[in-house]
């Protein structure tokens, strides 16, 4: 098992690549499935933590679909502010059009919660979460999340696109807080 350290923090090896890459092959075939009589879905990454998962996920997406981003931010550190703010908006038309937010690992909720009502006030035909990770311990909300990779304990990770104080974001595999 690896340990890497950032910053003041060790990390161990969680969840090794390969395990992720079939994951991510499991969940783009429930949504070929899924989506297959829609008209060109959008799916919107959630920067900056889901991008390596947005990536090799639309590898295997075989729809004919846009593919866009957003920015948001609500933590500091290991810790959630609580907060969700945009800070890099949509700019595509979702009337609609069924809608794929793509996220990183949703733990209390609130950044798909606001994100949601951001969009619904779009008119998409219907908006549908697909994440890396989820923390079904710390998830505060109702809505249910759509499309998961992988449900986790509440422990803080890193890697594979998500970040300690912007760093390790590059890695491949997922480490979690030793």
């Amino acid at each position: 098992m690896e340990r890497i350290t950032l910053q003041n923090k060790t990390f161990r090896t969680y969840i090794p690549y390969k395990d992720i890459e079939k994951a991510i092959g499991r969940v783009a075939k429930e949504i070929n499935r899924d989506l297959k009589e829609e008209e060109n879905p959008v799916f919107i990454g959630i920067l900056n933590g889901s991008f390596m998962f947005i990536a090799d996920l639309m590898k295997q997406i075989r729809l004919d679909s846009v593919v866009t981003f957003v920015k948001l931010a609500s933590y500091s550190g290991t810790e959630s502010t609580g907060k969700v703010v945009e800070v890099l908006g949509l700019c595509h038309d979702i009337t609609n059009r069924t809608v794929v937010i793509v996220e990183d690992v949703v733990d209390s909720g609130n950044t798909i919660v606001k994100l949601k009502e951001d969009l619904s006030k779009r008119n998409p035909k219907r908006i549908l979460v697909c994440t890396l990770l989820f923390k079904p311990q710390a998830y505060q909300q109702q809505s249910a999340i759509d499309y998961v990779c992988f449900s986790i304990p509440n422990d803080f990770v890193v890697g594979y696109g998500l970040d300690y104080n912007h760093l390790g974001r590059q890695l491949k595999d997922i480490y979690v807080i030793d």
